[in-house]
């Protein structure tokens, strides 16, 4: 895995070992980013259950001004760390081990202007972190993205105050791009 743009460009990145995390393909990020390219540059970037961090650290190397990562796997948090580190991002980054839910949950109000989640697979985590986001005081236009199973259906959100602005389709994944309605 490496930073496919930006100032970090062509830097390679750490995994960590077995099925805990997904990292995503170089393909995937790059529709995922040209989608998200109006919103990345200046940015106040989420990474929820970042994994290895390759997300938030593309939006850094993209532009992002400051990226909280937030994953509870030692390892991942290991793995983020190292790799900030090494794209010289830790002045622009807050790293914190914890559960992602949780987190979310002890905001007051959301100052991001993406948040982004790639939480486990058909657990139910990310309906979770939208209950909890839809109480939310937010800044005007974050955009929320979550990346899915092909076959998970998002439209639950819709009730909970949130339009789904655009569904992105890949061989195994989706991503999902919401906005809360005012």
């Amino acid at each position: 895995m490496r930073v496919i743009a930006g100032t970090a460009r062509s830097l390679p990145l750490k995994t960590i070992e077995g099925l805990d995390t997904r990292p995503t393909t170089d393909r995937i990020k790059e529709t995922l980013f040209n989608v998200m390219m109006g919103y990345i540059p200046e940015s106040k970037f989420l990474d929820l259950f970042a994994g290895s961090g390759g997300i938030g650290i593309e939006a850094l190397s993209r532009g992002a001004t400051y990226c909280t990562f937030v994953e509870l796997n030692p390892k991942a948090v290991s793995c983020i760390e190292d790799n900030v580190r090494f794209t010289k991002f830790t002045d622009r980054s807050n790293i914190i081990k914890a559960d992602a839910v949780s987190y979310v949950r002890g905001l007051k109000d959301i100052d991001y202007d993406v948040i982004f989640m790639d939480p486990p697979y058909e657990k139910g985590y990310e309906k979770q972190v939208l209950n909890i986001l839809k109480d939310k005081v937010f800044k005007e236009d974050t955009l929320i993205v979550i990346e899915a199973v092909l076959n998970e259906d998002f439209s639950y959100a819709e009730d909970m105050g949130f339009d789904i602005i655009k569904e992105k389709r890949y061989k195994t994944n989706k991503h999902i791009f919401l906005e809360k309605r005012d």
